[in-house]
């Protein structure tokens, strides 16, 4: 793209004739966007897809470009906001396929402030607790409210598990906790974010949506409250940063709970398609009454009906309580078992990885169990690993089948369910209150006092590393932090250094930080 104005004549055609003709892109023109609408508000629409990864707004004009990270989130995006036109400010936008294939805007003028939105709101979306320039560099200001949501389900046809409620919302940013209860007759739900922007990227995109096509509909405001405090893990309550929590006295643990739920209303997840180039989910029977269709991948609207094809919040797939991840759109010729292994068990306890013998891109991962699941979900699902933006979601299996004996297998399976290198085997330990997103800036411990800064900077510049710093921590020389050129480096490090053997049975440990240097 040029440093033109990209507002072509073509486009301007387009534009007075409606529907736009073109192929598939993943770049989407908007139009008719009300004049006091931000560069945030705008980058939203995409956040439920996929990755925004480039945007570019014309202010006067009413209109802007927004990139997204795969053609398929394109699609996967016009695809619901065609029957279902997006509001902002309560005035309608459309959106449609550009001209462009990508967008080239780092010399054009006036794109400063929402070039920083675009990092701001991706930051959000990727749970990073520094997003604090994703509004003011709009003119605006941070939300005053907390990052607390109160959420109240109207016209509950479906019953509305605590899973749901996380797939949903986690599209949005870190979700911390959910506590749900009823009250004056009405399901409510608590539920807390890693940051106010999170919550308000969450309430400004899903307030007013429906879960299933005409039903069960989402009314979100700010809570008073500043934090939740959550004593047990169950279904109806969980602390996503705490694995080790009990049940609860006189509670039946989560599996049980859902599968009686579940077994009484007969009433389960409509069955799911799946985005483009994934394996299709499970399907699940419905209940009697309403026939709700499957969805593409696209938030629900009472504008919708039952005949149309986007009745789902997206994310709603898979299994309740399932622990097996299906990862895609992996480099095959890169990516190992042990590799996978490593990364995924930064969130949990990794039992059982399998690379598709036949399609070498795609691959299962078996957790500990669904929390682990659902965390490694929320922090890889979108990373960039080994040149490719990795996809990762709830698979259909609930299980990863070891090889017959004797049945081609090539070490594309590998069972970890013994392994020493569990990060979560002791309930309560310090590792179950350290888990943050994948980071440029890597934690190392377990140095020996031999180790000098030197050899460090070598031995992760022997493994395609650009180390940008690194300290150790004052009060403990076993410690210390390293920060490299890109959050990728830092994914593609942990996986080749994690568990390095300096010699004399010393092992270092590698984690991502939530600290920079």
């Amino acid at each position: 793209m040029s440093n033109s104005t990209p507002a072509t004549d073509n486009e301007k055609k387009k534009i007075k004739g409606g529907k736009s003709q073109c192929l598939p892109s993943r770049v989407l023109h908007i139009r008719q966007i009300p004049g006091d609408v931000t560069g945030a508000e705008v980058i939203a629409l995409g956040l439920p897809f996929g990755k925004v990864t480039n945007f570019l707004m014309l202010k006067g004009k009413g209109q802007a470009f927004l990139e997204m990270a795969s053609t398929e989130a394109a699609v996967s995006m016009v695809n619901y906001y065609t029957p279902a036109t997006p509001h902002l400010h309560n005035r309608p936008v459309y959106i449609q396929y550009s001209n462009y294939k990508e967008l080239k805007t780092e010399n054009l003028h006036n794109q400063a402030r929402p070039q920083a939105a675009l990092q701001g709101v991706n930051a959000v979306q990727h749970g990073s607790l520094a997003i604090a320039s994703a509004l003011d560099c709009e003119g605006g200001h941070l939300p005053s409210q907390g990052s607390v949501l109160r959420i109240v389900v109207e016209n509950v046809f479906y019953p509305i598990t605590l899973e749901m409620l996380y797939q949903i919302f986690s599209k949005f940013g870190y979700v911390l906790k959910i506590v749900m209860f009823h009250k004056n007759n009405q399901f409510q739900a608590l539920l807390q974010y890693a940051d106010a922007m999170n919550a308000y990227c969450a309430k400004m995109s899903l307030d007013g949506h429906s879960i299933y096509a005409g039903c069960c509909t989402l009314r979100i405001d700010f809570s008073k409250l500043t934090t939740l405090k959550v004593k047990y893990n169950n279904d109806k309550s969980r602390d996503f940063t705490r694995i080790d929590l009990p049940f609860g006295d006189g509670q039946r643990t989560l599996d049980a709970s859902l599968a009686t739920t579940f077994a009484t209303q007969n009433t389960i997840f409509p069955s799911y398609p799946g985005a483009a180039g994934f394996a299709q989910p499970l399907g699940f029977p419905q209940g009697a009454g309403i026939s709700v269709p499957a969805a593409p991948g696209a938030l629900g609207s009472l504008t919708i009906t039952p005949s149309t094809v986007s009745g789902q919040i997206p994310g709603v797939t898979g299994i309740p309580g399932n622990s097996v991840l299906l990862v895609s759109n992996l480099n095959p010729e890169a990516i190992t078992p042990y590799g996978l292994f490593i990364l995924f068990g930064v969130y949990g306890n990794v039992h059982r990885v399998k690379i598709m013998f036949k399609k070498r891109g795609i691959a299962l991962v078996q957790m500990a169990d669904a929390t682990q699941a659902q965390l490694a979900i929320n922090h890889l699902n979108g990373q960039r690993l080994y040149g490719r933006v990795m996809h990762t979601t709830l698979s259909k299996y609930q299980t990863i089948q070891l090889p017959r004996e004797g049945q081609e297998d090539k070490g594309l399976t590998k069972d970890y369910s013994n392994s020493p290198l569990h990060r979560f085997k002791n309930p309560g330990s310090k590792n179950c209150q350290n888990i943050f997103p994948p980071s440029a800036t890597l934690h190392l411990s377990n140095i020996p006092p031999s180790v000098t800064v030197d050899d460090l900077k070598n031995l992760f510049a022997s493994k395609g590393s650009t180390v940008k710093a690194f300290k150790f921590f004052q009060k403990d020389c076993k410690m210390g932090l390293i920060q490299l050129g890109s959050v990728e480096e830092a994914v593609h490090a942990l996986i080749e250094l994690h568990n390095h053997d300096f010699g004399e049975n010393q092992h270092l440990r590698v984690s991502f930080s939530k600290s920079t240097i």
